[in-house]
């Protein structure tokens, strides 16, 4: 479904005289229909950079994007709208991602009205299917954002992500913003989502407890390079990793998620 090949980004330097900073170096991965790929890393390593490439929420400066078979990296603005609401991202802080003056149920209903699919006859009622099938109660549409908790707001931007009927789903730290308490049920929305839906994730992450009760296959940055890409099960016998990988593992220290993530 998502092929990346020879990403490469460069943010500008830290004044007009610095020369360019390479962010992500000739990244490349694919992720199928279904699978949830984990692009881990340190922090500064490129993953966010990698994902809003992905998204083509800023361009990249070399390689090529590709999605359902069409070349994003090739299309304009224009041609690039009509196929954007089938990779929807999800982004790490759920108060910022949400405007605080929508409502929820109009923050659900936005990518409806963007996408020219909003109908006053139909649409009160998909938005609360939506809310439904992230385990909100309909009747929370009428609060703002600061009315709800971190695992609500998450909640609700998965609910909008979800609006546009994705393929794909970009997960940018979903959980590193929530309580432990509330993380393992939201991680097992996500993977019974993917269930139901068929969905593809690639999910950015440095809790690599989460990538291992989550993910199909782990991609390991380091310095803006993939080191490798193994299997998540590849992160219970560490003695055959690349090195990095072992230090971030012994970095974090893996925790066990709360009763009721599914591994």
């Amino acid at each position: 479904m998502l092929t990346v090949r020879d990403l490469t980004v460069r943010h500008p330097g830290r004044t007009r005289r610095s020369a360019p900073v390479l962010a992500v170096d000739r990244v490349s991965f694919d992720v199928a229909a279904g699978e949830t790929l984990a692009l881990i890393g340190a922090s500064g390593s490129g993953k966010s950079s990698t994902a809003a490439a992905v998204l083509m929420l800023r361009r990249p400066d070399g390689g090529e994007v590709w999605f359902d078979g069409r070349e994003l990296t090739a299309l304009d603005e224009s041609a690039l709208r009509p196929l954007r609401p089938a990779f929807q991202p999800v982004f790490q802080d759920p108060y910022g991602s949400l405007s605080p003056r929508l409502r929820v149920r109009d923050a659900v209903a936005e990518p409806l009205r963007v996408q020219g699919r909003w109908e006053a006859g139909t649409g009160p009622r998909r938005v609360a299917e939506l809310l439904e099938t992230v385990g909100l109660d309909p009747r929370l549409g009428d609060r703002l954002p600061h009315e709800l908790s971190g695992g609500q707001c998450q909640r609700v931007g998965i609910a909008r992500a979800l609006a546009s009927e994705p393929r794909l789903l970009v997960l940018d730290e979903p959980l590193s913003a929530l309580d432990p308490s509330v993380q393992a049920g939201i991680l097992n929305l996500l993977t019974d989502l993917q269930d139901r839906l068929g969905l593809a994730y690639l999910l950015i992450s440095h809790d690599l407890a989460v990538v291992r009760h989550c993910a199909h296959r782990v991609a390991v940055l380091y310095d803006g390079r993939i080191v490798e890409t193994v299997p998540a099960p590849a992160l219970y016998e560490p003695a055959g990793l690349h090195p990095h990988t072992r230090e971030l593992l012994a970095a974090t220290g893996v925790r066990r998620l709360s009763p009721g993530a599914r591994p």
